[in-house]
Order: C-alpha cells, then sequence, then structure tokens
C-alpha cells in the first residue's frame, strides 16, 4: 500500500498518513481544521514496512483502509474532540 505521510502546521509532531493526496479531500473537517496547513513529508510503500518510528505499519494500514487516514500524535498529545 503506498503512502504518504503529511505534516499539520498547527500541532507540533502531528503527522498524517492517507494512501495518496486525493485523500486529503475527504478528511473530516474539524481534522484539517485542527491540523492546520498539511505539508507533504514523504511517500512510501507502507507494506514493505517492517516498522514505522511510533506507530505499528498494519495499525496505520487498517486504519488507512478503514477510515482514510492514520493520524500520529506525539506522546502525550491528543486532537480536541472534532
Amino acid at each position: 500500500m503506498n503512502c504518504e505521510v503529511y505534516k499539520g502546521s498547527r500541532k507540533e509532531g502531528a503527522y498524517l498518513f492517507v494512501a495518496d493526496s486525493k485523500s486529503l479531500e475527504n478528511l473530516p473537517t474539524g481534522l484539517t481544521e485542527q491540523l492546520g496547513d498539511l505539508e507533504f513529508v514523504i511517500s512510501f510503500d507502507l507494506a514493505a514496512k517492517t516498522s514505522l518510528a511510533s506507530a505499528d505499519p498494519a495499525e496505520v494500514m487498517a486504519s488507512i483502509k478503514m477510515g482514510g487516514f492514520y493520524l500520529q500524535m506525539p506522546p502525550g498529545k491528543d486532537l480536541e474532540p472534532c
């Protein structure tokens, strides 16, 4: 599975994983408002990854398939409810 990663301008350390840039159009409005402008970071084949720095690749893939995205927040940080 192809995966693109974006970082938010308003939440330090917040990273959004999606299948492709078209997926950004379908994100919940509350999420995009809290993250601010999204800046592209990297694209890679998620299925080929056996590990990620702060997440389980299988969990990331499942979240993208079911909800369209995976949000990685720094430890101890959460988004406000949308």
